[in-house]
């Protein structure tokens, strides 16, 4: 069901590889509310990807960038608004990769170069993102910022590796760099602490299917699918939530606030009977 709640609203979103992704999810739902936006990710994970045709499906305009580089990040912007028609209401930042986990690397024995990589990646590039944004003033006053998180960054979760520091570095951006674009130009920027999601990087992490079961069995609600992620972002994005900024939004079911369960007593209780 549409509400209408982005009509007329420009924005770019980054990271939408395929079907699975919820930057793919909340492209459809930012298409269905209305919103009009530019679809980015690198030019090696286009190539891996489908991403035309969620442009072809949307309406949407592809542009290559590196999140990772300023030059690249400047074109896409001033590009994005020339596209568009106009300053930028909204941004999704939905990137993250580490290559110590791809590698098989572990937490204890890290290669650093690769450490550097991933959280330029995962986190600097969405400092990089806000302060291209921010000098070429291309926000609309009451615009929404978003990136998406993990509760890694608060909690041991052991085989998340080094992609926890990323989140906890790219959560502490979103604050800081949150409080001048907030100050200077009335804009939100805010994360989320999205539930584990079976898109093409999260099945990338170790015992990702066994903590998916646990996560569901944990949480009263349930895991939040990537389309539900897609709905809460589009809230974000929308002027019902104008003076929400600077925080960190766990949407995980009621995960985060857990101890233990029932059901997971059960499955505890269960196998010592067996």
């Amino acid at each position: 069901m549409s509400y209408g709640l982005l009509k007329g609203k420009r924005g770019i979103i980054f990271g939408a590889l395929d079907e699975n992704s919820i930057a793919w999810k909340t492209a459809e739902r930012v298409h269905e509310e209305g919103g009009s936006f530019v679809l980015t990710n690198a030019p090696i994970a286009m190539r891996m990807g489908t991403i035309n045709q969620l442009a072809e499906k949307t309406g949407a305009t592809v542009i290559p960038a590196d999140a990772t580089s300023i030059e690249d990040l400047e074109k896409l912007v001033s590009e994005s608004v020339e596209v568009l028609g106009g300053k930028i209401d909204f941004v999704l930042h939905s990137i993250g990769m580490s290559v110590n986990v791809r590698k098989g690397r572990s937490y204890t024995d890290q290669k650093y170069d690769w450490t550097a990589k991933g959280w330029d990646v995962s986190a600097g590039s969405f400092h990089k993102v806000m302060q291209v944004l921010y000098k070429q003033d291309a926000m609309n006053e009451w615009g929404s910022i978003v990136a998406l998180s993990y509760m890694a960054a608060q909690r041991v979760f052991p085989d998340y590796n080094d992609m926890a520091d990323n989140k906890a570095f790219l959560e502490s951006i979103a604050r800081s760099f949150g409080y001048f674009f907030g100050r200077d130009k009335n804009v939100r920027v805010n994360t989320i602490s999205q539930s584990p999601t079976p898109t093409t990087a999260g099945k990338g992490v170790k015992g990702f299917d066994g903590f998916i079961s646990y996560a569901e069995k944990m949480s009263p609600l349930g895991n939040a699918s990537a389309l539900d992620c897609a709905n809460y972002t589009v809230s974000l994005f929308s002027d019902l939530t104008q003076k929400v900024t600077l925080q960190n939004l766990f949407h995980d079911g009621g995960f985060s606030n857990m101890g233990v369960s029932d059901a997971v007593m059960q499955a505890f209780e269960d196998q010592q009977n067996a």
